[in-house]
């Protein structure tokens, strides 16, 4: 399977629901990549606030950073080789860098337990 980081502009949170208001497209990538790795897929995330040393010790993004600045964030990486930059993977893209269908985008229900641990003794 393949592997993805993205590597996110300096930020409080990468949620989106921080500040005076939600945004939209960082919630939308928080959950999608809370999907992909529920459903096994290998997405990594780093912000340029809380990680600024994985920024300096990967060189592709070290370079690009150096050559255009902090405005080619964010950067999305595919099994080490940049895919996108200045903007975040579409669902779509997301379908087609991963080779996963749209379903790995989708929240993933656990199915209940039949045992609910009681013995018995609360149901």
């Amino acid at each position: 399977m393949k592997k993805m980081i993205i590597f996110d502009p300096a930020m409080c949170c990468s949620t989106g629901v921080c500040g005076p208001s939600v945004d939209s497209e960082l919630l939308r990538i928080s959950t999608i990549i809370n999907n992909l790795k529920n459903n096994g897929v290998f997405v990594e995330r780093y912000n340029l606030t809380s990680n600024p040393q994985i920024f300096v010790d990967n060189k592709e993004i070290n370079k690009i950073l150096n050559e255009e600045g902090v405005d080619v964030l964010p950067v999305t990486m595919v099994d080490g080789s940049v895919v996108k930059t200045k903007e975040y993977p579409t669902n779509k893209e997301f379908c087609k860098l991963l080779d996963v269908s749209e379903d790995y985008l989708k929240a993933t229900m656990k199915k209940p337990s039949k045992d609910c641990g009681c013995r018995g003794e609360c149901c």
